[in-house]
């Protein structure tokens, strides 16, 4: 079972109806004990970073994201998703982000030629061991955001893509993976990416 947690974030029934289309049984629910119950947990996420860290406080579900990161359940983070697993962004100073991983969340800068929201479709660069991107002959995903990853800890980075500077796609620190892409919306390509983090087995807890 996966679980996708609900904190009113805008991309939960797109997830949702992805992992269905892959054959894997979802419940999208901002329940403690179903998120606890479940074999693997995605943080999805379409909106501002300020705005997203508001509800999950609102709903409580902090400690319960910790606890569950902690244990070494397979956890995925998905765009905004992805951001709010680091300690702040430029979108909204002075908001604290879940701090799990090391690094800063900054905006696109503004070039001739390119436009923000980087709305389109990117080739990744892939790291070699990554489990995310395992099989995948032909990494061309699709983003839609303002604000990117600049990780700290580069052996944390499982891809990289361009749109005027370099953007970390993708992390993954033992079973803590996250993607700044959006997998649901990204054909063939994210198919395969949600069905690695599927079959994806649970390898003890994460270490910070």
């Amino acid at each position: 079972m996966i679980a996708v947690i609900d904190y009113d974030a805008g991309n939960i029934k797109s997830v949702e109806k992805a992992f269905l289309h892959i054959g894997e049984d979802v419940v999208v629910t901002r329940d403690p004990a179903a998120l606890r119950g479940a074999d693997r947990v995605v943080l999805p996420g379409v909106g501002s970073f300020g705005d997203a860290m508001a509800h999950i406080k609102q709903y409580h579900l902090t400690e319960t994201i910790y606890e569950l990161i902690r244990s070494g359940k397979p956890f995925l983070g998905i765009c905004l998703g992805l951001q709010l697993l680091f300690p702040e962004s430029e979108e909204s100073p002075g908001v604290a982000g879940l701090g799990v991983l090391e690094g800063k969340i900054v905006k696109i800068p503004d070039a001739p030629g390119i436009k923000i929201p980087h709305m389109g479709w990117n080739s990744l660069d892939i790291a070699p061991e990554s489990r995310l991107f395992k099989g995948l002959r032909d990494p061309y995903v699709y983003f839609v955001h303002s604000y990117y990853l600049k990780a700290a800890n580069r052996q944390d980075v499982a891809a990289t893509t361009g749109y005027n500077v370099t953007i970390d796609a993708a992390v993954e620190r033992g079973n803590l993976f996250a993607c700044q892409f959006h997998p649901e919306k990204s054909s063939d390509a994210g198919l395969q990416i949600l069905k690695n983090f599927a079959l994806v087995k649970k390898e003890g807890p994460y270490v910070r």
